[in-house]
């Protein structure tokens, strides 16, 4: 059995979308379990089927405007977050689920759970919609502020073996995110980078892609630091939600456009559906000892048993044990 952690209690909506995703999920799929981190007392009334489902009681959850996530995370070692990953660290859950505040998420788990030895760095890595339909890996866009070359061969690697054994791409090609194609491009960094990553072992590195190439991208893995990978994602979220808004103000400003809407529902649908960052499930942070997924703070029920499926496909593939083999020994990488 492969067994999930979810902080049940975490996100804006909390139990209304996590128990509802955990009951989904365990009926889906036929060997997993699932611990629920939470208030017992909210729970059990909207658990209808606790078949392969337990809780572990806590009322205390970490707020999601939490300031100072790493006095936050050692304060509060009995929210449903660091609960969770507690159990993961002890090996009683194999991955975590959270919707909770990313910064905590982020040093939550890299407090309790650990980071892994052949790592320096962990990065926050979602799934992003692009134009051609299928998945791409955006890495870090939010754990890091800044990074070193050496960080972003650890970040393709790891995104590689991510690429190749869960969302099932054959040879994913790696760029790295500039403000130009050509390797001269870009601050000292990012030449450095350019440079380090088209000679490191096991990444199919591509070169550098720009900004307006994100959601029609070359390639299947986009390398950033957090700082820069942040405002990208964002940029994204905002203007897929934008484009939405205008849209339907245009529609509504005339009887034709009504019309014409009751022609375009399900097309028009579909539109939304391939901007929309939230259907792919939740981001991962690499380079903890155990998988963890974050899910948005707002996951309606069927996003965050998106963001479970992805838990228990990075388990059931191995992808730890998979990227520790691959990853250069510690006294193997460039200071």
């Amino acid at each position: 059995m492969i067994r999930i952690g979810i902080d049940a209690l975490g996100g804006d909506l909390g139990v209304a979308t996590t128990v509802p995703a955990a009951m989904n999920a365990v009926k889906n799929n036929k060997d997993i379990e699932i611990v629920l981190f939470g208030d017992e007392a909210k729970i059990k009334p909207l658990l209808t089927n606790s078949e392969r489902i337990s809780i572990v009681h806590t009322d205390k959850v970490m707020d999601m405007g939490e300031k100072n996530p790493m006095i936050a995370v050692r304060k509060n070692p009995d929210s449903s977050l660091c609960m969770a990953m507690k159990a993961a660290k002890e090996d009683s859950v194999d991955a975590v689920v959270t919707s909770g505040p990313t910064q905590g998420v982020v040093m939550a788990a890299h407090m309790i759970i650990r980071k892994l030895k052949q790592m320096d760095r962990v990065a926050l890595c979602p799934i992003v919609p692009n134009y051609d339909g299928k998945p791409r890996l955006i890495l870090d866009v939010g754990a890091n502020v800044e990074l070193r070359k050496e960080h972003f061969g650890e970040f393709g690697l790891y995104a590689t073996v991510v690429a190749k054994e869960v969302l099932g791409i054959k040879d994913p090609k790696v760029g790295y995110l500039n403000i130009g194609s050509e390797p001269g491009k870009g601050r000292e960094l990012d030449k450095e980078a350019y440079e380090y990553l088209s000679s490191f072992e096991g990444i199919n590195f591509y070169g550098n892609i720009e900004g307006d190439q994100v959601i029609n991208s070359p390639v299947d893995i986009i390398l950033c630091e957090g700082y820069g990978g942040n405002i990208c994602i964002k940029t994204l979220e905002g203007t897929a939600k934008m484009m939405g808004a205008m849209l339907k103000e245009e529609i509504k400003s005339s009887l034709g456009g009504k019309i014409g809407y009751l022609f375009m529902r399900k097309n028009l649908k579909r539109f939304a559906s391939r901007l929309d960052a939230k259907k792919v499930g939740g981001a991962m942070i690499f380079g903890i000892n155990k998988p963890v997924i974050k899910a948005h703070g707002n996951s309606t029920s069927d996003i965050f048993e998106g963001a479970i499926n992805q838990a228990y496909k990075m388990v059931k593939t191995d992808i730890i044990n998979k990227v520790v083999a691959k990853l250069p020994k510690k006294d193997e990488k460039d200071e």
